[in-house]
């Protein structure tokens, strides 16, 4: 068991992210990447181990984020929370969350996950505010989001392609006081 274990729930773990890790999460996750996570994430299919690992380790050096891994019982790696583009003058940053398998969801794990890292940003880091976006091809995620305290703030039309189709991306967010509620 890791000593840096932040969070628990039915034998899932959240910690952060350590350099050893960067090796596993390649390999558990990239090698290869789910097309249906990519295409929710927004990001590429194919990733090179040494784009996956390089991203990683510098990750771990930036001071305007936390990066959490998000482990099965089993002790893979299946997902991420981050909290990035940390502003503390203004007390605000930005959030994403990726459970890498198809598997993974529809469990309840994703809420539990943005439910933790949404409570660690106010009792931890005390935001006074934390914003997410998601696309409108995914609504699951949005109803999430909406379940932890997230609020619509606004809608970029036509902001990403879904295949040959435009799609939305959704602008959300959550205040301290709204937290605190």
């Amino acid at each position: 068991m890791h000593s840096n274990i932040l969070g628990e729930r039915n034998s899932f773990l959240i910690r952060l992210a350590e350099a050893k890790d960067a090796e596993p999460y390649f390999e558990q996750n990239f090698s290869p990447l789910e097309k249906e996570t990519a295409r929710l994430t927004g990001c590429k299919e194919v990733f090179t181990r040494e784009e996956v690992v390089s991203f990683f380790l510098k990750s771990l050096e930036d001071r305007d984020r936390y990066f959490f891994l998000v482990i099965a019982p089993d002790g893979r790696i299946i997902g991420e929370s981050v909290i990035n583009e940390i502003d503390l003058t203004l007390r605000c940053a930005n959030f994403r969350i990726a459970l890498f398998h198809a598997s993974e969801r529809g469990k309840g794990i994703g809420t539990w996950v943005t439910e933790w890292t949404r409570d660690f940003a106010f009792e931890e880091l005390k935001l006074h505010r934390l914003a997410l976006d998601v696309y409108s091809f995914n609504p699951q995620a949005e109803k999430t989001y909406l379940k932890a305290g997230f609020r619509r703030e606004g809608v970029l039309k036509d902001a990403v392609k879904d295949g040959n189709d435009y799609a939305d991306i959704i602008l959300m967010a959550i205040l301290e006081d709204e937290w605190r509620k």
